[in-house]
């Protein structure tokens, strides 16, 4: 047993993390040969009307379990719907040297996960937009066509503003514009939005005029079902799917999935564990041959598609256990 195991609460965790940092250890991983398929698969198990995950991993010097529970009655009691702790392990012992605040972890690493997967894509296409004089001169910069990255993002909750925040903090040179949030109830505190729109999702007509409109579309939700009518999409936006870690559950339709390049963070778990995936497969709208691994587009492999105009691109994630271990360990002291 080490003579010392740090702990860190919820903000002392969050002091050691970042958007920033965790995205260069991710994308530093990868680049170094490490493949997401050959990472320990997370196991859940039933708690009476909860649910109970562990996710272990080890990453050449990173080494990490995380555990956590799921109880979706939580929320209705003010209390989280997902709570934990991530233990972080000395490579070379295996002594146990840090443990992190779970949930706060998870609020880091899942935009982190994003950011690696989209910022290519939304530089590429920006730019590309600007390049093709799509842009009125002296217009507002707002909209499809647009030289700013008009934002929507589904959900008000944690991640769903960790979201917005890992987007400006990976990618400041990005022109973001307004950024829009679809909920069926508005925050208690306006203020928790940061200055971005709220718009209920009972309001169709805003909606689509939204999504008309965006550049990047972020789902962060526990929906069951589709969020929206994909149609409504413009053929160069970028789409992250977060919410779900279920094979049964989605937030994007099957029509989005068989029109979209769909990148995911391992193909074997996609199809396993990512409803989004799996649907769109059992329903003949996507070929599991045509899913793109994360760690291609991270070493150059597949760069066909992200600067491409004519078909969205989609970004599915559901968590895995080496993202944990790699951005845990960015939070230990020196």
């Amino acid at each position: 047993m080490s003579a010392h195991i740090e702990v860190l609460d919820a903000a002392g965790t969050r002091s050691r993390l970042g958007y920033r940092s965790a995205v260069e250890a991710l994308e530093g991983a990868l680049l170094a040969g490490f493949d997401p398929a050959t990472d320990v698969p997370r196991t859940a198990s039933p708690l009476g009307s909860a649910e109970a995950l562990l996710m272990p991993s080890a990453v050449g010097d990173a080494v990490g379990v995380k555990v956590l529970t799921v109880a979706p009655g939580n929320p209705a009691r003010g209390l989280p719907r997902i709570q934990g702790l991530h233990l972080v392990f000395d490579a070379d012992t295996m002594a146990p040297v840090l443990i992190l605040e779970g949930s706060v972890l998870t609020g880091i690493r899942t935009p982190a996960v994003s950011m690696v997967g989209v910022r290519r894509a939304l530089a590429a296409r920006v730019a590309a937009r600007i390049a093709a004089g799509e842009a009125a001169p002296g217009g507002d910069g707002g909209g499809a066509g647009g030289t700013s990255l008009d934002v929507v993002v589904f959900g008000t909750g944690p991640q769903a503003i960790a979201h917005v925040e890992a987007l400006r903090e990976v990618c400041p040179e990005l022109p973001i514009g307004r950024v829009t949030h679809v909920a069926r109830r508005a925050p208690g505190d306006p203020a928790a939005l940061h200055g971005g729109e709220f718009v209920a999702a009972a309001d169709a007509a805003s909606v689509a005029l939204a999504l008309g409109g965006a550049g990047l579309v972020v789902c962060a939700t526990t929906a069951r079902e589709p969020l929206f009518d994909s149609a409504l999409l413009g053929d160069d936006a970028v789409v992250v799917a977060v919410g779900s870690h279920e094979p049964d559950a989605r937030e994007l339709d099957a029509a989005l999935m068989m029109r979209a390049e769909v990148v995911v963070e391992d193909v074997v778990t996609a199809l396993r564990e990512a409803g989004d995936v799996v649907m769109a497969v059992h329903e003949g709208a996507l070929a599991p041959a045509a899913l793109v691994p994360l760690a291609d587009v991270v070493t150059g492999r597949w760069v066909a598609a992200q600067g491409d105009a004519t078909r969205p691109l989609v970004v599915k994630t559901s968590g895995m256990s080496w993202e944990d271990a790699v951005v845990g360990r960015t939070a230990l002291a020196g």
